[in-house]
């Protein structure tokens, strides 16, 4: 299995934040939250209202690891998107790329055709930045397997950070 480390610099951070907060607005939804496969947030814009970041990510995660299997088992090579419909919110969950997923929670202000319509347009950027931090980290740059992300900080930074 291959690994799905990378390392976000501040600038890919930012730049993701900005594609997120034009999806969330053009869409007009509530949150749009990016993630690796691994259930980790990478960038999100808009408000949670409550629900806990890390458990949205995980358990994310967790439905399109669980989807995929059930995509394999009746011959797929993926489902690409899903959509989780509520009473009042709604999820949905796209793959951006092999490596990351793009959650957007939106409500009755909003419609699923419009979400989807806007994430489509959205998804280039976003594939686009996560290659730039996937190139980045398989060439040996920073994350890379040669490179600790780790390796510029000192004992002194690691006191200061706990003092």
């Amino acid at each position: 299995m291959q690994s799905t480390d990378f390392v976000l610099l501040e600038e890919d951070h930012s730049v993701l934040t900005e594609l997120l907060d034009r999806l969330r607005g053009e869409a007009n939804a509530k949150l749009s939250f990016l993630l690796d496969r691994n259930g980790q947030q990478l960038a999100r814009s808009g408000e949670l209202d409550g629900v806990d970041p890390t458990s949205l990510a995980s358990l994310a995660a967790g439905n399109v690891a669980a989807t995929d299997g059930l995509a394999k088992l009746i011959g797929e090579a993926e489902f690409s998107i899903l959509f989780h419909e509520g009473e009042s919110d709604h999820l949905h969950i796209t793959l951006v790329n092999p490596k990351a997923i793009l959650v957007v929670r939106f409500d009755e202000h909003s419609s699923l055709g419009l979400v989807r319509l806007r994430v489509k347009q959205a998804i280039s950027g976003l594939e686009e930045r996560m290659q730039v931090v996937m190139t980045r980290s398989t060439d040996g740059g920073v994350g890379g397997s040669d490179v600790s992300p780790f390796a510029e900080i000192t004992d002194d930074d690691i006191d200061a950070l706990f003092n």
